[in-house]
């Protein structure tokens, strides 16, 4: 059975406040964005992981995909044999993009129905929050406003299919943990819940990115991306989670011709 888990980006991002278990309180717009991994499970004498197309970093035991495996195995015992997993990664790792979240979450899915586990929804996005914080996006895979650690989600009416989405992926790495700890917490400058009722014109001066100030300071490179993106006609031009992907959002059919100091992949996704 064969999925192609998708990336998502982030329609404003605020970081409202540190929590107690060491977590921060965010506020977003979770958006589905057609850029795909591949992800495959076969029948097999025994349990194998087979990973092609981008690098993905880390040690192998800590890819979501196999930690999902594991979930339900523990969760339904005596009802997964052992497969063989395939993973092409074409979503670039650390960008901001949730490719890791997406591929965790589409693993529970394929896994629920190709192994007739009858698990809700519901069910899945419960087992999907263990995965991580913005894994149960994935399981409903549409625009969701969503708080706390990110798994507090509601549905929101934004579609951006009358446009073109230019998505690029500079070669730099940006740390999650260390993004976090360049932010300084502060109440969210605007209701994101209100995004679909203001015009796309005016989100230039409206939703922001908490972690684009931090983040360009240490790349300036990032910045001036944004900047070019702008400068070529984006509507609506922002870094995606805690970066360093960059997204601009144009009249359907447009794009921008992009020159960086770094390498990066564009993708005219829209």
């Amino acid at each position: 059975m064969l999925r192609f888990p998708n990336c998502k980006i982030n329609l404003g991002l605020y970081i409202t406040g540190k929590r107690a278990d060491g977590y921060h309180n965010l506020e977003t717009v979770f958006y589905p964005v057609a850029l795909k991994d591949a992800l495959e499970i076969v029948p097999a004498a025994e349990d194998a992981m087979h990973l092609s197309g981008l690098a993905v970093a880390g040690n192998e035991a800590d890819n979501l995909v196999l930690k999902a495996l594991a979930l339900l195995r523990e969760q339904c015992p005596g009802k997964i044999p052992p497969i063989a997993t395939y993973l092409h990664k074409i979503i670039p790792m650390g960008a901001g993009l949730g490719g890791g979240s997406a591929d965790g979450a589409f693993m529970l899915s394929l896994l629920n129905d190709h192994f007739q586990l009858a698990l809700t929804t519901d069910e899945l996005a419960a087992k999907a929050l263990q995965l991580g914080s913005d894994c149960p996006f994935f399981i409903y895979n549409q625009p969701h406003f969503a708080k706390g650690r990110g798994e507090d989600m509601s549905p929101i009416a934004i579609d951006l299919s009358p446009y073109s989405l230019q998505l690029i992926c500079p070669d730099v790495h940006v740390s999650t943990r260390d993004a976090f700890a360049m932010i300084t917490p502060k109440p969210a400058s605007f209701d994101l819940r209100e995004l679909p009722a203001l015009p796309i014109g005016e989100w230039k001066h409206t939703v922001f990115n908490d972690f684009e100030q931090p983040v360009f300071a240490q790349h300036p490179e990032l910045a001036a991306i944004k900047e070019q993106l702008y400068a070529q006609g984006a509507i609506y031009a922002s870094m995606s989670g805690s970066g360093s992907a960059l997204y601009g959002i144009f009249p359907k059919n447009k794009k921008a011709t992009i020159t960086s100091t770094v390498a990066f992949e564009d993708h005219f996704i829209l």
